[in-house]
Parts: structure tokens; sequence; C-alpha cells
């Protein structure tokens, strides 16, 4: 197992389904449901061999694993690939979440569908090699890779705003990476190299720290989103295909919670330790605002969208207290998002495709004639409010422990917006699935189909599970976790010991 490029071959593997498809003809409905099912084998067999580098994992060893390391630039920059206890989960959540949206695109493409199946396997092969690589260089280009097939599947299959959104997306991420790919090359000039794994044991100068720790945050504030600059999330979510709007929520904002984790903690932890004040109050301001803003809201889409908001603000929040609960929680916080938005971005594609609409209103009393709709339904809302018993409430109160720890007005701030999601949620479920069936276009509606089961229940079932038995994804996480908090802190009580010796050294110099 240690020799064969198991990295290489998650990576790369939908590129080989964009070439099968790419060579079917797609003028019939046979060679439209040939492009479907080879889009669907090709991702599952993918998430089928991620699985096997995840039961190979040495859930013991904190250091990066399955490692592969080849020239590929001159002068310090390689293809160099690996994960650890952190990036693999989120691996796995990437490969997990991209057969439902094979799926969900069955029925609900009819426009150039080779070129829409192109785009996602590609958009995958891009997410993977984010969380992969351990080159400064080979993640940034895989890091804005992911903006250009987003940016056709939202522009060109998305809703009646769809340039608007799409251009809005793609100028705000882009606006923030620039400073990124500046800082990259002033590490590569300090420091001689970017390989990932030498520059998280580089003593980066302080001074330079908080700059290179401001370009990298510039980039990942707006990926996330954090408040102010998620004004781009709720519109592109919108307008995106429900299959986009999946792999949106699900995948594309925890490039940038890792990328804190990787990055800002990682190799600038003594700016991140001067930031954390900042970053705790532009989390707070995330959580409650985005959630009041969620309780406003006449479009299903865009009130799940401002709930993400506020839901990485918890992130943000657990990964910059320092501690394992938080860093856990905020790492459990990514996996369960992705499961549960992902889920509630389906469900409120289900009745679109039935309706036509997203619009509130538009709905009530569908229990009656849903009743397998309304019951999943159900539990993805519990694990959006963070509810004991699901996905949602591991991370949100492992966060909210580790945040009382470090600041209590913060922890009660964050509460409160535990208390606004239950608001915005139980409204959204109560104004679709209760009342009275009295719209005529309701009266009809179909219940789940088999497809939409498959796509469903095996959500449901991991909100479930991983809230009553965390412990399998907790295994995973605490190792690297805990290497990760110990060199930090070696960094920490060093540049303590520097400041404790300089007013001494200066008050021998005034005698």
């Amino acid at each position: 197992m240690s020799s064969l490029p198991i990295l290489s071959i998650i990576i790369f593997l939908p590129l080989v389904g964009v070439l099968l498809i790419s060579i079917i003809n797609s003028n019939s409905k046979s060679g439209e449901r040939n492009l479907k099912h080879t889009a669907l084998w090709v991702v599952c067999l993918n998430f089928i061999i991620s699985i096997v580098m995840l039961a190979n994992f040495d859930q013991s060893d904190p250091n990066f694993q399955f490692t592969e390391n080849y020239f590929w630039l001159n002068s310090g920059i390689s293809y160099h690939l690996g994960v650890d206890g952190i990036s693999i989960l989120l691996v796995i959540l990437t490969t997990f979440l991209m057969p439902f949206c094979i799926l969900a695109s069955f029925e609900s493409i009819k426009v150039s569908l080779k070129e829409y199946l192109i785009a996602f396997l590609i958009l995958e092969t891009l997410m993977i090699g984010v969380f992969c690589s351990l080159d400064l260089i080979l993640f940034y280009l895989f890091f804005e890779g992911g903006l250009i097939p987003m940016f056709l599947i939202i522009g060109i299959w998305g809703g009646e705003r769809r340039v608007y959104s799409t251009f809005k997306f793609f100028l705000f991420t882009l606006a923030g990476s620039v400073f990124m790919l500046l800082a990259i090359i002033a590490i590569y000039i300090e420091a001689g190299t970017t390989d990932i794994v030498y520059l998280l044991q580089y003593d980066i100068d302080p001074s330079l720290q908080y700059i290179f720790w401001l370009a990298f945050f510039a980039s990942f504030a707006v990926k996330i989103p954090m408040w102010p600059v998620h004004t781009w999330l709720p519109d592109a979510h919108v307008e995106a295909p429900t299959a986009g709007s999946v792999i949106l929520a699900g995948v594309l904002l925890k490039m940038a919670g890792y990328g804190f984790i990787r990055f800002s903690l990682g190799m600038f932890p003594i700016a991140s330790s001067y930031f954390a004040p900042f970053i705790f109050t532009l989390s707070i301001i995330a959580i409650i605002y985005a959630s009041l803003i969620a309780l406003v809201q006449k479009d299903m889409k865009k009130l799940i969208a401002y709930s993400s908001v506020a839901h990485m603000g918890f992130v943000t929040l657990g990964i910059f207290t320092f501690t394992l609960q938080g860093i856990e929680g905020a790492m459990i916080q990514m996996i369960s998002h992705g499961i549960v938005s992902a889920a509630l971005f389906l469900c409120v594609g289900v009745v679109y495709d039935r309706i036509h609409t997203r619009e509130i209103e538009r709905y009530g009393g569908l229990v009656n004639r849903m009743p397998l709709y309304s019951f999943v339904f159900m539990i993805f809302i519990m694990g959006s409010i963070g509810l004991p018993g699901t996905s949602g409430f591991v991370g949100e109160f492992l966060v909210l422990l580790a945040i009382f720890s470090v600041n209590t007005y913060f922890a009660v701030f964050a509460t409160t917006g535990v208390v606004l999601a239950a608001a915005y949620s139980l409204w959204l479920y109560r104004k679709v699935i209760f009342g009275s069936l009295i719209k005529e276009d309701l009266l009809e509606i179909l219940d789940l189909s088999r497809r939409e089961i498959i796509i469903l229940f095996p959500l449901a079932f991991l909100t479930i599970f991983f809230g009553f038995y965390p412990q399998p994804l907790i295994d995973i996480i605490e190792p690297a976790t805990l290497h990760l908090i110990s060199n930090i802190s070696d960094d920490l009580i060093v540049i303590e010991q520097i400041n404790q010796v300089e007013p001494i050294i200066e008050m021998e110099s005034d005698y």
C-alpha cells in the first residue's frame, strides 16, 4: 500500500472519467444515460478507493501519511502530497458527497449534460488536491483552480441572476487570493522553499508572521466566508443548481477552514495568537448577524446559506481557541455542516424539482402528502440547530466549551447563535411541512422517489450516528491536533521568553 500512489489516484481518477465522458455520444436518450452512469461509477469508485485509504491510515501517527514527493519545478517547488488526521476526513467528505451530487443532477439538468458532468469531475480533482497538497504552490493552484468549474456551474446552469452571482463569487474569492499569492512568493524568498512540511517547522520571523497571516486571512475569510465579506455566498447559493449548492456548502467552504488550521495556526502561530480576539469578534458578529438575517428570508436556499455563514462562525471560533476541544470541535463542525447543509440543499432541490419555486410561502402542509420527506427533513433541521443526538450538537458543544475556557463573554454571545438557529430553522420547518394543504399544485405532489431515498437516507443516518457516536472522528483528528497544538505552544513559549529577556537587557544597558 505504501508504494502505491493512492493520493494521486484519488486526485486524478475523476479526470479519467472526464476522458470517458468526452468520447460518449450524448445525442440520444441512451447516450445521456451512459453519461450519467459513467460519471456516477467514477465518483463511486473514487469514494471506495478513499475508504480503502482510510482503512490503511495509521490513526496513532500524527505525521503526514501516503506521501508522494517528486521534483516539479526547480528551486524547491515540488509535487508533494500527503494527508494527516486533519485533512484525510475532508478528502473522505469530498468523495462521499460527489455521488450524491451526480445523482441529484439526473433529472434536473436538461441542457449541456456532458459539459456539466465534466465540470463536476474536474471540480472534484481540484477540491481533493487542496486537502492533499504539501507544497504551497501546488496548494494555491488547486485552491484557485476550483473557482473555474464552479464559475461555469453557476454561470451556465444557474438561475435567472446567475451571471451576476457567479461574477460576484469569482471576483470576491479571487481578490482575496491575490494577497495569499504575494505572501507565498514572500515566504519562498524568506525560506527558500514552498514545502509545507518544512515550513511547519521553520521559524518565520514574528514581524513577518503578522503580514503573512493577514495575507492568508484575506483569502480564507472570503472563502469560508466571514462577515463582512460573506455577501457573495447567499447569491451564489440561490442561483446555483442543487448539486452546485451541495458542493459549495459541503466542501468549498471547508477549504478555508482547513487553510486556517494548516497555515494560520501551523505556520504563523504568533500572529494567530495576536489576532485571535479579532477573529473571535468577527465570528460572533457572523453568528448573530447571519442568524438574524436568516429569520427574515423568504427563499429557502437563502435561509440555509445564511445559516452556513453562522455555522462557519463556530468553526473559526473553535480554531483560534488553540485548544484541543476547540480545534476538534471545529473539525467535527465542518464535517457535520458538510453533511447537514448538503442534505438541506438536497431537500430544497426535491421540492423545487416538483413545484419549481423556492419561496417559503408557496409551501405548507407537505406532511400530508410527503411524510417520508418530512421525516428526513426534520432530521436535518435538528442537525442544523445542533440538537443533542445529532452531529451538529457535538461540534458546537466542543467549540462552546473551548471558547468558554478562553473568554466567557464570547461564549455567551456564541450561545445566542444556537437559540437563533433554532428560531429560523423551526420557523422554516413549520411553514413548509405543517399547516393545511390548501395550495392546488401541492395536492398531487409525490413523496420521495427511490433515487431521492438513496440520496437522503445515508446523510440522515450519518447525522444521527455521529451525534451519538463521534468517537471515530475524534480518534482520527486527535493525534494530528495534539501535534499541532504542541508545536504552537513551543513557538509561543519561545516568543514569550524573548519578550521577557528584552526588558532585562534594556535595564542592564541603562546602567
